[in-house]
């Protein structure tokens, strides 16, 4: 069940009515008037574009057309609003609704904008036009004022983004920019009283007015009709690919545009509901340069049909470069031109193919980025631990550097120590010799030497021990006091003449050191002597007679690594200050074969001192000294 409107018979009013099995037959108007609604849906009317008379449905509703001119007619319109113009081709006059549109002309077929011819009517019927202004669509290049023939002092108003061309006698004159002009003698002609011919055409003298919009016609839509043919280079199978999308366009030559495209018409826009339309015009341009460069483009960038998304702005580009000649050619330019999709053939058996090995190849592509990554990794965990071992034996060798440095400060430290003890000793002798020397300078000048006081002290002791001799014998003997004193002092006497050539020996020597202006003796050569510091030769005592120096104890010496020094007594090499090297307690390093290392690592190779491993003695064939697991000559296992 449908709803539709039809006109009451009696008032003209229109009511709601349904068709259907259980619809109302029968609806009262509010005029009074009963409509039977199967038989008043049934009317005839005027056709309001072509006049003809003729009978329709009411429950047809929007699909109701003149029999005649085929216009689409609607129940409600109203037959009082009747206007009538001239066709602006041949001059017959039409009759048709005031709300019409367009109205095609049954003489010469030419579609009239009923607007224009309404407004040109009235215009003529009251006067020539004082003011020219744009009044057309906002989509449109290029418009023509509907009026023509102007009278001098007419009014030109031209609005931003827009240019206005006069012609007269088909001849473009001036170009008028953005403002408000006065059109002069110069500009336009005189125009006299206009003719009228019989079939009520207008004067055979016009000047005519174009408007040229200058601004950039946004989202413009194009697609290629057809399929284009593309072979892909990679497989050689043939491919049919389409394209669509959308265009800027953008008057640049004004005269060029109105010259070739334009001509008489009344204008142009891009859509297909003008008269005159770019789309219709540029379709075969568009589709023969986008069939011609597809393909080319798609080849040379080396696109891949698959990621043809990504490459969408190069082809557009290319493409653009491609139209722009032609579009110039008639006065237009493409500031933008965009490939918003490629149709790819999805169905297309050679096309599955083609995706299939580029399956396989991204895979292939996968498995082998995933084993560059694999080595990479591999390469970049060598090279850190290759860092991590130089990082480690770097710092080990800073380390031995840094106890060289020690041991060798040490060494210099302990050198100069020796040498500051050698020097007290050098001092303490001489000091010492000059103190003999002074002690013996001052008896000298007191007419005695150390021999008379050697002397003298000894005569002391002596004589003091016989003194004590004579009690003892008196005591012991019974004897008398004066008896006892003779055999003391008689004893006393042979033992003084026992010891005087001891005692004169010593003197002997202490006078030497004493007088050094006497001549001195020649000492008998004696053997197992030993030689003073101070020069002093073949001394057997154990002081040396003249700096007092003490007799070195016997050593076994050893030889300085560094400088040579043989038989070295000291600690420390008298020449070189080295120390002396200890009792051997090294390893040998079984990389590089350096021998007697002392430290934990090798000063050449940086290898680890190898930890004693503990042996075992097989059992079984009786092989000893075993550091292995298993025996190197029966292999039993080791137990435990």
């Amino acid at each position: 069940m449908s709803k539709f409107v039809m006109e009451c018979p009696n008032c003209g009013k229109y009511v709601e009515a349904k068709t259907g099995f259980f619809a109302r037959r029968k609806i009262d108007c509010d005029c009074g008037y009963t409509i039977h609604v199967r038989t008043d849906r049934l009317s005839s009317r005027v056709c309001p574009h072509c006049g003809n008379t003729f009978v329709y449905d009411a429950a047809d509703g929007k699909k109701i057309r003149c029999p005649v001119c085929r216009e689409k007619i609607l129940p409600s319109q109203s037959d009082t609003k009747l206007v009538e113009f001239s066709c602006s081709q041949c001059g017959i006059r039409l009759t048709t609704t005031k709300n019409a549109e367009t109205y095609t002309c049954p003489v010469c077929d030419h579609v009239n904008d009923v607007q224009e011819r309404l407004i040109s009517e009235r215009i003529r019927r009251d006067g020539l036009a004082s003011i020219i202004k744009y009044e057309g669509e906002g989509d449109a290049l290029v418009w023509k004022h509907p009026i023509e023939d102007f009278n001098l002092g007419s009014q030109l108003i031209v609005h931003e983004s827009q240019e206005a061309i006069f012609f007269r006698d088909g001849q473009a004159l001036d170009l008028f920019g953005p403002g408000r002009y006065t059109l002069e003698t110069q500009q336009l002609p005189i125009l006299e009283k206009l003719y009228k011919l019989p079939t009520d055409t207008e004067g055979t003298f016009h000047s005519e007015v174009y408007y040229i919009n200058k601004t950039v016609q946004m989202a413009l839509k194009w697609g290629t009709p057809e399929k284009v043919r593309f072979i892909d280079p990679l497989t050689g199978v043939p491919l049919e690919l389409g394209a669509s999308g959308e265009m800027n366009l953008q008057v640049e030559n004004s005269r060029k545009l109105l010259v070739k495209l334009v001509g008489t018409g009344k204008g142009i826009s891009w859509g297909e509901h003008a008269a005159a339309s770019l789309q219709a015009m540029f379709r075969p341009l568009i589709a023969n340069a986008v069939k011609t460069n597809l393909s080319s483009v798609i080849k040379n960038e080396a696109i891949d049909l698959l990621e043809i998304d990504e490459k969408l702005d190069v082809i557009s580009e290319r493409l653009r470069q491609a139209l722009l000649p032609g579009f110039e050619e008639y006065g237009i330019t493409i500031p933008q031109f965009y490939v918003n999709r490629v149709v790819l053939p999805e169905e297309d058996p050679n096309f599955r193919r083609i995706r299939d090995l580029h399956t396989i190849t991204l895979q292939t592509r996968v498995i082998q980025a995933e084993a560059t990554v694999k080595t990479a990794k591999a390469q970049s965990e060598t090279m850190y631990r290759t860092a991590e071992e130089q990082s480690k034996a770097a710092i080990e060798a800073a380390r031995r550097e840094a106890e060289l440095q020690r041991q060798m400060t040490e060494t210099e430290i302990a050198k100069r120590e020796a040498e500051r003890k050698v020097i007290a000793a050098q001092a303490e002798a001489q000091a010492q010799r000059m103190a003999g020397l002074t002690e013996a300078e001052i008896m000298k000048a007191k007419g005695y030497t150390q021999r008379d006081v050697l002397q003298t002290e000894v005569q002391k002791a002596y004589a003091a021990s016989i003194g004590e001799m004579g009690p003892a014998i008196t005591t012991g003997g019974g004897g008398s006091g004066i008896l006892g004193d003779m055999l003391g002092l008689g004893v006393g006497m042979a033992a003084a003449g026992a010891v005087a050539p001891q005692i004169g020996n010593m003197m002997q020597s202490f006078s030497q050191a004493a007088s050094p202006a006497a001549p001195a003796r020649e000492p008998a050569a004696a053997s197992g002597g030993w030689d003073c510091a101070c020069g002093a030769k073949n001394i057997q005592s154990r002081f040396c007679p003249e700096c007092g120096a003490k007799k070195p104890e016997p050593k076994t010496g050893w030889d300085c690594p560094q400088c040579g020094t043989k038989n070295i007594t000291s600690k420390f090499c008298p020449e070189c200050g080295c120390r002396q090297p200890e009792e051997p307690k090294g390893w040998d390093c079984p990389e590089c074969g350096t021998k007697n290392i002392l430290s934990k690592f090798c000063p050449e190779c940086g290898a680890k001192k190898p930890e004693p491993k503990a042996t075992w003695d097989c059992p079984e064939c009786g092989n000893q000294g075993i550091t292995a697991k298993f025996c190197p000559e029966c292999g039993h296992k080791r137990e435990g």
